[in-house]
């Protein structure tokens, strides 16, 4: 059978535990960069757990965080393999839930024996898939947190690195034995859980006869621990950067305030949705980046500024065939708009065709109340009147009543993608405003920022200057003249606009 229940069906107790640090774009985008290979961590196997067993929050933390993921399990001795061969070694696919704790990972040095080696910290199951009776390529995870779904991604999609990709690396050097499970990483949406919680995990696949194929829902039922934790050794030391690494996304609560640096995630999107996009495109200009302002769109709220980071969404042109394996279900659209988080765009490429919609009230509304601080898209909207009245601003390039699927096939998420003629990777910073849509390059996103603002309070002085009657000859640009006036006026006013 395609699906066998976990209990009675795993080889052997696991040698091992191999887990991969990261290897979804949308989880590394979010940590800020894309690693060039995998790298790896161990856990004990006395961290597994089964389904339905309680994951129990040590005494002292607070910071108790879970990632759902796919699990491998081997089902022969692999050695050196290529990665054409790796498949075939893996004997099983199911659900998995990588809990860890922050408050103690400063402890260990990136090893996570304490923040990960906690026992029961490793829910699998509850049903095993049969790996020869799926498509590696088409592997969905999703994970649920008292019933909310927080994180929805598939395998051919997201991923960084192929299953069979990592089983070859860690092959390269280490041998793996019957039952060995590696944990393949986790996709954007992990956060912080509290006792009373409940966490479930699913992994689905299609099978080879085209049915769906299904791991069941992992359940983990999150407690208090009901032992006592006391030196000597480390003990739980949370702080606000572990705070705003294990929230995620999602954010803290209290934990990044307003004026917090401005190379933090949310600093930088504060900073950079401070200033103007005509200020963001003269300063990146001077830095000779031309080709980053996304022409032709029109806004639905411009009243409104946006800054978020990209979460991207491509279309191809329509094929008959395709649309029928690709187009419905939860298709790309649909599964990119489920995973949209708080502090990101949805930015879509449609190949700048205006003859069809590319989103609609329902799913702009969608990505609203998850989180999204707006949309764009190259293509045309439809149902404008609904998507004028949302709380997010739309950049569009045209309406149109048709759905996508008169010119459009949904393909794929997370990807590089061309935005109305500019190149747009997951993570970069859109901002948006009455004038337009602009990415500002993370790595320059604070310097721009930075001078930015110092751009707006100079403008800001030789406009006052400009209304008492002043010419803007050695003025506009503020020139020696008028340094000690300019310096004058920014102590007048604490060094801000006013």
């Amino acid at each position: 059978m395609a699906e066998q229940p976990l209990a009675g069906q795993h080889p052997k107790p696991p040698s091992k535990i191999v887990a991969v640090h990261s290897s979804y774009r949308s989880r590394a985008m979010e940590r800020g960069s894309l690693p060039p290979w995998p790298s790896y961590f161990l856990k004990p196997p006395n961290t597994i757990a089964a389904d339905g067993d309680q994951v129990k929050r040590p005494p002292g933390c607070e910071l108790l965080a879970f990632e759902g993921e796919v699990a491998l399990i081997i089902g022969a001795r692999t050695t050196r393999v290529t990665a054409h061969e790796a498949w075939d070694r893996v004997g099983w696919v199911t659900a998995a839930n990588d809990f860890g704790v922050y408050d103690l990972r400063y402890a260990d040095k990136g090893s996570n024996v304490r923040s990960k080696g906690i026992d029961g910290f490793t829910p699998l199951g509850p049903r095993l898939l049969d790996a020869r009776a799926i498509d590696a390529e088409r592997v969905r995870l999703r994970a649920w947190v008292n019933g909310e779904l927080l994180q929805d991604s598939v395998s051919g999609d997201d991923m960084l690195f192929s299953f069979a990709d990592i089983v070859a690396d860690i092959s390269r050097l280490t041998t793996l034995e019957p039952g060995d499970v590696i944990l393949t990483g986790t996709p954007t949406g992990s956060t912080v859980v509290r006792p009373g919680d409940l966490v479930e995990v699913e992994v689905t696949a299609p099978g080879r006869g085209g049915a769906g194929l299904t791991t069941g829902r992992l359940r983990s039922p999150i407690a208090e621990a009901d032992y006592d934790l006391s030196p000597p050794g480390a003990m739980p030391k949370p702080d606000d950067a572990q705070r705003e690494a294990a929230y995620g996304t999602r954010g803290a609560p209290g934990v990044v305030p307003a004026d917090s640096p401005a190379d933090s995630p949310a600093g930088l999107l504060a900073a950079v949705g401070a200033v103007a996009t005509a200020t963001l495109a003269s300063q990146l200009r001077k830095r000779g980046y031309d080709s980053v302002t996304l022409d032709r769109l029109h806004t639905t709220r411009p009243d409104l500024k946006m800054a978020g980071f990209a979460r991207t969404l491509r279309y191809v042109p329509l094929r008959e065939d395709l649309f029928a394996t690709h187009g419905g279900g939860m298709n790309a659209q649909k599964r990119a708009v489920e995973q949209v988080r708080a502090s990101e765009v949805l930015v879509i490429e449609a190949r700048g065709d205006p003859t069809a919609g590319t989103v609609g009230d329902i799913l702009a509304l969608r990505a609203q109340v998850r989180g999204a601080t707006g949309i764009v898209t190259d293509g045309a909207i439809r149902d404008f009147a609904a998507l004028k009245n949302l709380a997010i601003p739309v950049y569009y390039a045209a309406t149109h009543p048709a759905v996508l699927g008169r010119r459009h096939v949904p393909w794929e998420t997370g990807t590089t993608i061309a935005c109305a003629g500019v190149t747009i990777q997951p993570g970069d910073i859109i901002a948006g405003d009455a004038d337009g849509v602009i990415v500002v390059p993370r790595h320059l996103a604070r310097e721009v920022a930075r001078d930015a603002a110092e751009q707006e309070r100079q403008e800001q002085f030789i406009a006052g200057q400009v209304a008492k009657g002043e010419p803007i000859d050695g003025l506009y640009p503020i020139g020696r003249k008028w340094q000690a006036a300019y310096q004058a006026w920014l102590a007048e006013n604490g060094g801000r606009q006013t």
